[in-house]
């Protein structure tokens, strides 16, 4: 007979206004056997605003107890428990308490779902005004001023919208940081308090956005910057264009395709990597050194 072990559920939170709470949110918190916080104060604050009572064992789980108690919830959801966990704000395990539980639950082949709910990721990028069909969340940079600027050189060239948390009292820094690594221009958004009575998005270049924050910022922030821009084609001359239509050549390609090969790669018309092949052959037939054969 099959052993039946219990659930673990990872249940998003508001992140600012409690009506954002999702519906499934109250019945979990109301009939789950274990509900682990990170924060048990606010855990009491979310059941007051939601009008209900936890019915099950209320116990802690931060980032100060975390790698104790998970052996506990993961023997609980061996005994067949419903545990539920939530963190102070949005989803678990994403810049918060949650991933070594979650990864305990996988290995011991425990049922892991979600009570989706609010994203300061999602919500931020949303309201950024800048590209959002690609994204990567950076989470939170080191505070230390030298490995913060070496991580951001490592995201340098992605190309990828990125989604940064920052404190505050920090963010004039890595706005500056960021400044210097992506450029002053590069566009960026500052998201502060989100669906929060006093919500502001503060868009412009990094360099503007940081003399901003200078003057000091409060609340709970999250950062969006613009990806790095395409790279230009490098410049090619003739003789270079002319050297690559002949490699492909001796490979094997037709003329006509080696010429649309090489112009595709140096972001070029076709009709210029043409008249330089032409021009090379013509130089060619004037004599020894007028240019590079193409026979």
């Amino acid at each position: 007979m099959t052993h039946v072990t219990g659930t673990l559920v990872l249940a998003g939170t508001p992140i600012g206004d409690i009506a954002d709470a999702p519906p499934r949110l109250a019945a979990e918190l109301e009939t789950a056997d274990i509900v682990a916080a990170e924060d048990t104060r606010r855990l009491r604050g979310l059941t007051r605003a939601l009008g209900v009572h936890t019915s099950g064992r209320v116990v802690s789980y931060f980032e100060g107890n975390e790698s104790a108690r998970t052996p506990e919830l993961v023997e609980a959801l061996v005994g067949g428990a419903r545990v539920l966990l939530v963190t102070d704000a949005g989803m678990p395990s994403v810049s918060d308490p949650g991933y070594r539980l979650v990864a305990a639950a996988v290995e011991q082949d425990i049922k892991v779902t979600a009570v989706p709910g609010p994203s300061a990721v999602l919500t931020a990028l949303a309201l950024s005004g800048l590209p959002v069909d690609r994204f990567c969340f950076e989470g939170f940079l080191p505070r230390k001023a030298g490995e913060r600027l070496g991580r951001l050189r490592e995201v340098e060239k992605e190309r990828r919208t990125l989604v940064y948390f920052e404190a505050p009292h920090r963010l004039d820094d890595t706005l500056a940081a960021m400044a210097e690594v992506f450029g002053a221009e590069r566009r960026a958004a500052v998201c502060r308090e989100l669906t929060k009575t006093y919500e502001e998005v503060k868009r412009g270049g990094l360099g503007e956005l940081a003399a901003w924050a200078a003057e000091g910022v409060r609340g709970e922030i999250t950062v969006v910057v613009e990806g790095a821009p395409e790279a230009a084609p490098a410049e090619l001359d003739a003789e270079e264009l002319v050297r690559r239509v002949r490699v492909r050549e001796e490979a094997g390609e037709r003329r006509k395709e080696a010429i649309a090969a090489v112009a595709a790669e140096a972001g070029l018309p076709k009709r210029e990597v043409f008249d330089a092949v032409v021009a090379a052959k013509n130089a060619a037939a004037q004599g020894p050194g007028k240019g590079k054969e193409l026979s």
